[in-house]
């Protein structure tokens, strides 16, 4: 989670929503992506997405399995439909998002039992450290907006 959090940092520097995302295979990092959304102009360049990219290049293979996804924030409908196709493993996520989180706060896409596949969820693991990065992103853009 610490390197998902240096990445959510390389994000804030850059303007892009403060999210980081690793996957781990074997004890090893195999990808490693931030938020890339507004530098790409594509709405699916979230973190979670480059990094299930990077980690099937990694792999050479777009199944996943025995693979856990660390992420600074709680994955939206897109990611978790992208993690279930992936066949990934474990979900270890810090902040909740309790306005687009699909892992727990509005939906629990990643543990119901009528998809075709399931993954093992940590939810809140250094939740404030992953929260607060977003809280200071989004109260500077708030600032900024009324300047």
């Amino acid at each position: 989670m610490q390197q998902a959090l240096g990445l959510a940092r390389e994000a804030f520097e850059l303007d892009e929503v403060p999210v980081g995302a690793v996957i781990v295979h074997g004890g090893r990092v195999i990808a490693a992506a931030h938020n890339r959304c507004e530098q790409l102009r594509d709405a699916t360049a979230h973190a979670e997405m480059m990094a299930i990219t990077q980690a099937a290049e990694s792999m050479g293979d777009w199944r996943l399995e025995n693979c856990v996804l660390y992420v600074t924030l709680e994955p939206c409908i897109m990611c978790a439909g992208a993690i279930l196709r992936s066949r990934i493993s474990r979900v270890v996520y810090g902040a909740m998002d309790p306005k687009g989180g699909a892992v727990g706060s509005m939906f629990n896409l990643l543990e119901d039992s009528r998809l075709n596949h399931q993954c093992e969820v940590v939810a809140g693991v250094q939740s404030s450290e992953c929260g607060g990065i977003l809280t200071e992103f989004f109260k500077r853009k708030r600032q900024m907006g009324k300047k």
